[in-house]
Order: C-alpha cells, then sequence, then structure tokens
C-alpha cells in the first residue's frame, strides 16, 4: 500500500528533480548553450547521461519480469554494445567532432543534400516519437495503480515534469537531472535486491536457490539459430548493429558528444556509458532472478491467482516493500522516464530546427523556435501515450517495426556518408527506400494485418535493422551507376 511516508519521499523526488534542472541551467543561455550546454560539458556527467537516457522505465520493470519468467540470457547485448563502443569511438565520435557540425543529421547535406537531410531528421524524428509514446506508457500501467490515480493522470505527471525543466533549461538541464535520476534508478534497484535477498536468507542462499532454477544462465553459444532472440549470434553478434545505428547516429548521442570538449572526452563518456550499463543490466535482472526465488522457490507469500508475468514486480513494490522503500522504489521509475522522455524532447527540438526547417542561425529568435518545438513534441508524445492506452500492447509492437524500419537506414545513411564520394542524392534516397522496403519481407506490417510477410519467422526481431541497413547499402551502391553523380564529395 502507498503510505503518507512513501508520497512524501515521491514528491520531495519529484520537486528536487525540478529544482536541479533549473539550478543547473541558471545564466545566459544561448542556442549552442541551450542544445549543446555550450560544448564543453564534463565527460563524467556525459556518460551518466547517456546510460540514463538508454535507460528507460521500461528496462527498470522489464528486464526483472524477463528474467523471472526465464533467465538472464539478454545480458548477452553487452557483448554487442562492448562492439559497438569500439566502431562507434574509431569511426563516428571522430569524424562527427571534426565534420563541425551542430546536429546529426547536418552531415548528409554536407554529402549528399538538403533533401536528405530533412528525409533522414523526419524518419528519426517519426521514430523517437513512438518511442516517446512507450516511455510515457509503460510505466504508467505500473504507476496509476499503484498510486492509485488514472493512468491519464500518471502519463500528465510524467511529461509535465520533464518537459517543465527541459523546456526552461535546455540540456544542461536534462544532462544534470540525468545524474540525479541515475542515481535513484541505481539506488532504487539496489534497494529492491537487498529487501528481496534478506527475505530469503542472504545473498548467497539467493544465488544458489537462483542458479539451481536455471535463472543465472546468461550465455549461449551452442545454438546459432537466427531465429532464436536468445542465442549469442542474434543477442549478441547481431545485436551489434542496433547498438551502433543508436550510439553513432541517434542526435540524442551524437548531441551529447558535441557537447564534450575533445574526441577523447566524448570517448570516455561512451565507454562509462557502458560500463554503467552491464551493472545495470546485471542488477536488475537480478531482480527478477530474486523475485522468482521469494515468491516460487520459498513462497515467503503467494502471489494471487492469475498475477501476470509482468505484474509480479509491481506487486512486489506495492505489498511487499516496507514504507518509504515504496516511495523511493517508484521514484526510481519516475527517474526513469523521465530521463528518457526529457532527453528525446530536447534531441527533437534541435533536431526540428536545424535539419527539417533548416534554420542556420542560432539567435535568440532561433532559440525561441527551439523551446517552441520542444514544448510541441512533448505535447505529441502525451499524445501518442494516451493513443496508446487505447491501443494496449499494439503500441510496442508497432515500435518495433519502426524501429528496424528507421534505425538501419539511418546506419547506412552515415556509412555512405564516411566512406563513399560518388553516390547520389537521388541513389541514397532510392536505396533507403528498398533498404525499409526489405524489412516487410520478414515482418507484418501495423497497418495491413492482413499482409503475410514471406521470410516471417526466419529472423528474430534483433536482426531487422541489420537488414535493413545491409539492404539501404546495395541499392544505395547498385543505383548510383543508374543515377551518377556529376562531382564527387570527399568524404570526411
Amino acid at each position: 500500500m502507498f503510505t503518507l511516508l512513501d508520497w512524501i519521499v515521491l514528491v520531495a523526488y519529484i520537486l528536487f528533480s525540478v529544482f536541479v534542472g533549473l539550478w543547473a541551467s541558471r545564466g545566459k543561455k544561448d542556442f549552442k548553450g541551450y542544445m549543446l550546454g555550450g560544448g564543453s560539458m564534463p565527460w563524467v556527467a556525459i556518460g551518466i547521461s547517456l546510460i540514463a537516457t538508454s535507460v528507460s522505465a521500461t528496462t527498470f520493470l522489464g528486464n526483472p519480469a524477463d528474467s523471472y519468467a526465464t533467465n538472464m540470457t539478454f545480458l548477452m547485448n553487452n557483448f554487442g554494445a562492448l562492439i559497438a563502443i569500439v566502431v562507434v569511438g574509431v569511426v563516428f565520435i571522430p569524424r562527427i567532432k571534426r565534420a563541425g557540425i551542430s546536429s546529426a543529421y547536418e552531415l548528409f547535406e554536407k554529402h549528399f543534400s538538403r533533401g536528405v537531410r530533412r528525409i533522414a531528421a523526419v524518419f528519426y524524428s517519426l521514430h523517437l516519437l513512438l518511442r516517446m509514446g512507450i516511455l510515457l506508457y509503460a510505466p504508467s500501467l505500473v504507476l496509476a495503480p499503484i498510486l492509485g490515480i488514472d493512468i491519464h493522470v500518471a502519463i500528465l505527471i510524467t511529461a509535465l515534469v520533464a518537459t517543465a525543466y527541459t523546456w526552461y533549461g535546455g540540456f544542461k538541464a536534462v544532462v544534470w537531472t540525468d545524474v540525479l535520476q541515475f542515481g535513484v534508478l541505481f539506488g532504487g534497484g539496489i534497494l529492491t535486491l537487498l529487501i528481496i535477498a534478506h527475505g530469503v536468507g542472504g545473498l548467497g542462499p539467493m544465488y544458489t536457490m537462483a542458479s539451481e532454477a536455471g535463472k543465472t544462465v546468461w550465455f549461449n553459444a551452442s545454438d546459432w539459430n537466427p531465429a532464436n532472440a536468445r542465442n549469442l549470434l542474434s543477442a549478441g553478434f547481431v545485436y551489434a548493429v542496433i547498438e551502433i545505428a543508436i550510439r553513432g547516429c541517434d542526435q540524442q548521442f551524437v548531441q551529447r558528444y558535441l557537447s564534450c570538449k575533445s574526441s577523447k572526452e566524448a570517448n570516455a563518456s561512451s565507454i562509462l556509458s557502458m560500463v554503467l550499463g552491464i551493472f545495470v543490466s546485471i542488477l536488475f535482472f537480478w531482480v527478477g532472478a530474486g523475485l522468482y526465488v521469494f515468491y516460487q522457490v520459498k513462497g515467503i507469500v503467494p502471489l494471487p491467482p492469475g498475477t501476470a508475468i509482468n505484474e509480479v514486480f509491481p506487486h512486489f513494490i506495492v505489498n511487499v516493500l516496507p514504507p518509504g522503500a515504496t516511495g523511493l522504489v517508484v521514484a526510481a521509475i519516475y527517474a526513469a522516464a523521465m530521463s528518457s522522455l526529457s532527453s528525446a524532447i530536447n534531441a527533437l527540438g534541435n533536431t526540428t530546427v536545424k535539419d527539417i526547417l533548416l534554420i542556420r542561425d542560432e539567435s535568440a529568435k532561433s532559440l525561441s523556435k527551439a523551446k517552441m518545438w520542444t514544448l510541441l513534441w512533448a505535447v505529441l508524445s502525451t499524445g501518442c501515450a494516451f493513443i496508446a492506452v487505447d491501443m494496449k500492447s499494439s503500441l510496442l509492437s508497432n515500435a518495433l517495426f519502426f524501429t528496424g524500419l528507421f534505425t538501419g537506414p539511418l546506419l547506412a545513411l552515415f556509412l555512405l556518408a564516411f566512406f563513399t564520394k560518388r553516390v547520389s542524392p537521388r541513389a541514397v534516397i532510392g536505396g533507403v527506400l528498398c533498404g525499409m522496403t526489405s524489412i516487410v519481407l520478414f515482418n507484418k506490417v501495423p497497418l495491413f494485418p492482413a499482409y503475410e510477410p514471406p521470410f516471417a519467422g526466419t529472423v528474430s526481431f534483433f536482426w531487422n535493422p541489420l537488414i535493413s541497413c545491409t539492404a539501404t547499402l546495395v541499392c544505395a551502391n547498385i543505383l548510383r551507376f543508374i543515377f551518377p553523380r556529376p562531382k564527387a564529395i570527399g568524404a570526411l
């Protein structure tokens, strides 16, 4: 039950988050300061902000549910993250820092055309809007019943708080609140794990019982079936493409690299985020394994009949955690949701002004437009979350489809910009369309439920960005012979 003490803890955290955001962004702000923190942010803060942006409330709630139901095999994602850190550090960050750009997709105008830059920015914005809908909707499914409020109210609280400090303070407010929110998120996870361990007799016995139940299995190199998402091929190596696309091409990440003083500091922040990400994933998978021991092995207290897998952790939060601890863990869920949302709307404000509207000056007028678009994207994401309330789980499946649809071609565009000289804008756009079309050969199309893909079930969802990226690269290089470029532009 959510007690008065829990409400005090939660409200105090929300108010403190707003205070930190406003305090960090004090002083005069120009466009560069609002969007990039002046280009001189501490790399440690940026590294924490990178992982706080990546870890959403769905991670906080979803990882425990996954290990409770199966095991820890998705820890193999960290192999992909390690590969991505090396590739992004060697290939992407130096070129991005050297290019003299102020947004991720400005690079495409330098190498191809304004049209390619605009198309890339629109694709990214659509993809991120869907993701923001999930970032608001998924945690609200849990927060609403815990707090005893309507789900729409839960969504509004998260959106209003994150939008308030982001709109006023810009990038600095986002980064420093990310630091606070990551601390609360990680602390909430540790506190939960310790309480679970105490309930089952200690960390040692919990480890032994979880291992005997098969919950600690995390590595699978014996199965190389591409349709299986839980093997080293899919969850490790192929997942690296997703990580490269996110860490190298996402405006949220590029924005943070540009805010560092040098490529060396940007790489240091990237490495720090990966290390912290490993600890976060291990922690929350262990929360799920501990919950399995608590409920299924030891049977400390019974679960209500019909409790779904995704409801086990929320039930524990409400009914087992002591007063105060419940408030802290709920605050951690809010922390994860607000961190991801604030970063997204700030990045979209910058992308809209610089890459879609193509406003080149960085005057006070441009700053006002960026703040206006930041607010508008927050409203749109809230509306998307409200739609998700009616659509239920279909939003998640739609978002997975559009992630593969957009992220693979975006990665291909960066690779074409870095390593090719003779690909024309028309060939690039044609390649992107081919890459996007390739996805429908393996996946159902949300808008056409009757459509049956010819290769459905042959690969897991981890493969989608790799498929669309490869198809884009191949088709663009074929089309360059049909649509030649009159004058080559050197790669960075």
